[in-house]
């Protein structure tokens, strides 16, 4: 950051020759002004005295000047032979800075905006030493090392750099092949790379959809409880959200059938190998009552792949898009999300003319993609790493699972109720509807143990708490649930 070619001094450095003060002042005020501003950082070298002076078109006197001037105030330290240094802390220089008037950059806009309010952020942070989700891999478990060998090759290969253009838009295309092959074998798809539409993230392929698919006031299909993020997203694009019962078989399809009746409706949207926060499996019954009602009625069925790859007793149930015959199921998901987030990529799968359709919103919103992760997935697709990587972390979160659902009957029994799902990264755990659960979260946090707020599902018909034990190693779920045990008991 030292180079005068990569800051551009002139730009915040203005020399006014008919100002009655003095050129030195004038360089040192800016100087000033833009260390405090964040434009040079602590630690920042500065060019020297000739370097600067022609930079800025003055004598390198001057410069000199302008740099013990800084020096005398505490901005820079200048160091004999090293150079001169920003040294930008300390509450007194914030005061000399007000008391010469500089303006930093302003806290409001001073124009109106459009404000949110389907959109909120769910997320608070906690310093507390343990800190709950909803079921997130364990980015320690993550094929880090192996990933970047990949990586590393993919730069390195000639023949790769054209594909780190801009001539991406919807996937490289050793990808998108790649991932057909997979999705064809582990979901019983029968798709090629025409029928895949290459995303950064599950969210964003629902943002695309839900932006191609719905108009305003289109109304839409969830279950009673259903994912947080994809519901304001739905409700961003103008739909209307209708709301069915989840049961211990996924969504009540008689309900939805009483609906299509009643009130047609565009789309449904659905987690069926594990309803999200509940965790229960859509049951094949009701998997084909509701392809059939699709069909019958012409609304879209948005099938999200949520933690399709973690499953424990026994293989799961293919997706309803693998037995969709007429065109009415939308898949969405993420590839590698046994993976760190850096690793992983969102996907679309859907008839070839709706994945063009959809491309062209993609192309304006992200436009290059992320070509050298999507070669390296592609890689590991291709030598079978994957299945060997899911099968070795698959053993791991089941491990944790059973452990998760031995420490809460242990600790919680008298509390909490709940069935060991056959799959996922979390355990959806019912509590006595009298429990104040934001009491509970609150004591939690006395004891060190974070529950965000979007874990905690209370209402007058549910009282639930959605708890991920995929990213907290065993020694850890034994003190977190531990703790929640001891907050539990001074309820």
């Amino acid at each position: 950051m030292g180079s005068p070619v990569l800051v551009p001094y002139r730009s915040f450095i203005q020399i006014d020759r008919l100002s009655a003060t003095p050129v030195y002042l004038q360089v040192a005020n800016q100087l000033i002004s833009a260390i405090q501003r964040g434009y040079l950082t602590d630690g920042h070298k500065l060019p020297g005295s000739r370097q600067m002076g022609e930079l800025l078109g003055v004598h390198r006197n001057t410069v000199a000047a302008s740099y013990a001037e800084l020096d005398a105030q505490g901005w820079i330290a200048i160091h004999p032979s090293k150079g001169s240094f920003v040294s930008n802390s300390g509450a007194e220089k914030k005061r000399r800075l007000r008391a010469m008037g500089v303006v930093a950059y302003p806290q409001q806009a001073g124009f109106h905006f459009r404000k949110w309010s389907v959109l909120d952020n769910p997320f608070d942070y906690s310093s507390a030493k343990y800190t709950l989700d909803d079921g997130l891999p364990d980015p320690r478990l993550s094929h880090v090392d192996y990933l970047t060998r990949l990586l590393r090759t993919n730069m390195k290969r000639k023949g790769n750099r054209p594909k780190l253009g801009y001539n991406n838009m919807m996937g490289v295309a050793y990808y998108k092949e790649n991932l057909a092959n997979f999705l064809n074998l582990t979901r019983g798809l029968h798709i090629s790379k025409e029928h895949i539409l290459v995303t950064r993230s599950l969210e964003l392929s629902v943002y695309i959809v839900a932006e191609t698919l719905i108009t305003p006031g289109d109304r839409v299909v969830v279950g009673e409880l259903s994912y947080f993020a994809t519901n304001m997203i739905l409700q961003k694009a103008g739909a209307a959200i209708m709301t069915v019962p989840v049961d211990a078989e996924g969504l009540d399809v008689a309900a939805i059938r009483t609906l299509c009746e009643r009130q047609p409706f565009r789309m449904l949207y659905i987690t069926p190998h594990h309803h999200y926060p509940t965790t229960v499996a859509f049951s094949a019954q009701r998997r084909a009552e509701l392809l059939a009602l699709s069909a019958q009625y012409g609304f879209v069925i948005v099938e999200d792949d949520y933690d399709y790859d973690f499953h424990y007793d026994d293989c799961p149930q293919l997706p309803m898009a693998s037995t969709d015959t007429e065109g009415m199921v939308v898949y969405v998901g993420t590839f590698g999300k046994p993976m760190a987030p850096g690793f992983r990529s969102g996907f679309i799968v859907a008839p070839p003319e709706l994945i063009n359709e959809m491309g062209k919103l993609l192309g304006v919103m992200d436009r290059h993609g992320d070509a050298l992760t999507e070669l390296a997935l592609g890689e590991m697709i291709a030598d079978g790493e994957i299945h060997r990587y899911l099968k070795k972390t698959t053993l791991e979160y089941k491990a944790r699972r059973n452990m998760l659902a031995s420490l809460l009957n242990e600790h919680l029994a008298s509390f909490v109720d709940f069935n060991v799902p056959s799959g996922g990264l979390a355990i959806w755990t019912r509590w006595p509807k009298e429990l104040n659960l934001m009491r509970l979260r609150d004591l939690c946090a006395q004891h060190e143990v974070h529950l965000p707020r979007y874990l905690l599902y209370q209402s007058n018909m549910h009282c639930g708490i959605r708890l991920g034990f995929g990213s907290l190693p065993q020694p850890a779920l034994t003190e977190v649930v531990a703790l929640m045990g001891q907050a539990a008991r001074t309820m």
